[in-house]
């Protein structure tokens, strides 16, 4: 039960998130691994459930019960990792090498899944006088649209889910993230959604006769780029978490070279710092859109609004965290980050959240991703030494 074998052991289960794309094939999705954690939760003799979430898409969900009364931790890690395009490793063959141990997922999320697993049989092992009651998470599709964690938070903040590992909301949150072992509490969120030209079809030796919907693409991306470099000025910079930003990372259309498009669609991703409305950024961007351009723009409903984490209701549970840390590696510090994690899921339902874990965000979703195995050791027992001391 040591956080290196069981690392090992799930980076050879693929669980790749296909994101979006049409894909199958027993790689893809979070099935084999679902399948892993349940016998995981089996052996230990832990009370634990499995919510489908979406088909063959589940989450996990263990307790360990300290007792009656006592504070419970929730701890969260997510079960898909990205897809393997390019590696220059086998993904799925855990590799150990000068302190480091390979593979897709080793940073981001298997191995600090791994150090949390590995915390919680631990706890279940030796039931420390003391110690607070643990819910350990394992959650889907948190690489794409973030169904795993909608759907965990609804089991204390809606009437849809209904639970009994977590018939309540629990009392702080650690999600578990490559964070170099610094304790994360602010991070920004992603809004991401499409905008869409139209134009009027026809050939392309008389292009005149048409409309191309990708020239008045080419007007609307000129006015984004214009849009991004006013941002700075337009929201204030985040101490912890930096600038709101926009970016545009796809662009499709057309049905082919010799007829003119009537048709072009762009992925927009906006960048939220915390103080931000996830779904306002949208209307802020049509109504500049509207000012600049001479044709209208549709703006597709988003299909992933990450939610900013704020810094401000998580102070005395960094600190608590932070203490602990620095009884097992020596100091530490609180962070904001560009990125966004489950943290901020559970934050909006009113639960203190932070994040932490082993590896770094340098190292995610790389071509050779890995982890020191130094610190996938040391978070563990941080996670162990924090629910010790009661969370």
């Amino acid at each position: 039960m040591d956080p290196v074998s069981i690392a090992k052991e799930l980076i050879a289960i693929p669980s790749v998130n296909p994101m979006g794309r049409d894909l199958a094939g027993p790689q893809y999705f979070e099935t084999r691994l679902t399948a892993y954690l349940i016998d995981f939760f089996k052996q230990l003799g832990v009370p634990y459930e499995q919510i489908e979430v979406a088909p063959g898409r589940s989450n996990v969900i263990a307790r360990y019960e300290a007792g009656v009364g006592k504070p419970t931790v929730l701890f969260d890690a997510h079960q898909d990792t990205v897809p393997v395009d390019g590696m220059t490793i086998d993904p799925f063959d855990p590799v150990i090498s000068n302190g480091r141990l390979y593979g897709r997922g080793a940073c981001d999320d298997k191995g600090p899944l791994a150090a949390m697993l590995a915390a919680f049989a631990r706890l279940v092992d030796e039931r420390p006088a003391g110690a607070a009651n643990l819910v350990m998470s394992c959650t889907c599709d948190e690489e794409s649209t973030v169904m795993g964690i909608i759907d965990l938070v609804e089991m204390w903040s809606g009437s849809r889910r209904a639970s009994q590992i977590i018939p309540a909301a629990p009392t702080c949150a650690v999600v578990a993230e490559p964070t170099g072992l610094d304790v994360v509490v602010a991070h920004r969120g992603a809004t991401r959604w499409k905008i869409k030209t139209t134009g009027i079809a026809c050939h392309s030796s008389r292009p005149s006769d048409g409309v191309n919907a990708i020239y008045r693409m080419a007007k609307v991306l000129d006015c984004l780029e214009k849009y991004a470099a006013k941002l700075p000025d337009l929201i204030p910079l985040h101490p912890l978490c930096g600038p709101a930003t926009l970016s545009v990372g796809r662009i499709e259309g057309g049905q082919s070279v010799n007829t003119v498009p009537d048709f072009c669609a762009i992925e927009i991703d906006r960048r939220v710092v915390p103080g931000e409305d996830s779904l306002a950024v949208i209307d802020q961007l049509a109504e500049y859109l509207r000012e600049g351009l001479d044709f209208e723009v549709e703006h597709l409903p988003p299909w992933s609004t990450g939610i900013p984490l704020s810094d401000d209701d998580n102070g005395p549970l960094a600190e608590r965290l932070i203490d602990t840390v620095t009884a097992v590696v020596g100091p530490t510090r609180k962070l904001g980050v560009p990125y966004g994690t489950h943290a901020s899921r559970i934050a909006a339902t009113g639960v203190p959240s932070v994040v932490f874990g082993p590896g770094s965000i340098e190292q995610a979703h790389t071509r050779d991703e890995w982890v020191s195995i130094e610190q996938l050791e040391q978070a563990s027992d941080v996670y162990y030494r924090f629910c010790l001391a009661g969370g």
